[in-house]
């Protein structure tokens, strides 16, 4: 197993979470044999339910890694939560302020240093209809091109039958089945070496979520939609809940 230096706030966190999604999913997991053990590397993901960082966590760890998660700040103000999240050394990400940079930099350094950063290309929960990886933001690919570190594409299904997209009430019972399954390292080879601007940047997102949505096809034994949900041709906020209108 890979896992090394457990902090007393990550123990505690395995202690009150590991136990409920045992109970509470049927895991169907695939492809842990190419998580890296040597080097720093990248998962990503899609993003279809508040529960998913929870279950790909949860196959993270079982299979040796202790994955750094980045999340948004607010979550790191709620006073025990947030002091757990951050002795476990997990990553505030500060949303359109000066500080949005901090969290690239954590995620560099953390790869850096032979650690597992779990990132969602498409920065939010799917505006999708039907669930499927929504147009990428760029973050993800920057991290990878700057530090060259292997990326590990996850496809995720069921968390949303746990947790529905911005939804309250969890549903535990019957168990529900959660799909997690891991690739082999995303081709990013041509894109080495160039300058990270928009089209780099824009191509190697694309990559990303390619292998992702390939993926995700299989297990959903769907096919997805030709082109990707853009939230900004449609009226939706790129952040947050779309479906709350402003005050």
């Amino acid at each position: 197993m890979r896992r090394r230096g457990m902090s007393a706030s990550y123990r505690i966190a395995v202690v009150l979470v590991k136990p409920l999604l045992t109970v509470f999913t049927r895991r169907h997991w695939v492809g842990a044999e190419h998580l890296p053990a040597d080097r720093g590397y990248l998962v990503c993901s899609n993003h279809l339910s508040y529960a998913d960082p929870f279950t790909l966590a949860h196959f993270l760890y079982d299979h040796g890694a202790l994955p750094r998660f980045l999340g948004k700040e607010a979550v790191f103000r709620i006073p025990l939560a947030g002091r757990i999240l951050r002795g476990a050394g997990q990553i505030p990400v500060y949303r359109e302020s000066g500080d949005a940079a901090l969290a690239f930099r954590a995620a560099v350094e953390a790869v850096r240093a032979g650690e597992c950063v779990p990132m969602y290309p498409e920065g939010s929960l799917t505006r999708d209809p039907d669930l499927w990886p929504m147009r990428g933001k760029t973050g993800a690919a920057r991290v990878a091109l700057t530090t060259g570190c292997p990326v590990i594409p996850v496809a995720q299904w069921g968390p949303q039958d746990v947790l529905a997209p911005y939804g309250k009430r969890v549903h535990a019972l019957p168990p529900r089945r959660v799909y997690v399954e891991a690739g082999p390292p995303v081709d990013l080879s041509r894109f080495a070496g160039r300058d990270l601007d928009k089209g780099t940047l824009a191509g190697a997102t694309d990559a990303i979520l390619d292998d992702i949505i390939g993926m995700l096809e299989r297990v959903r034994g769907e096919q997805a939609p030709a082109s990707r949900w853009d939230p900004r041709d449609h009226g939706q906020s790129t952040t947050g809940n779309f479906k709350q209108r402003p005050a």
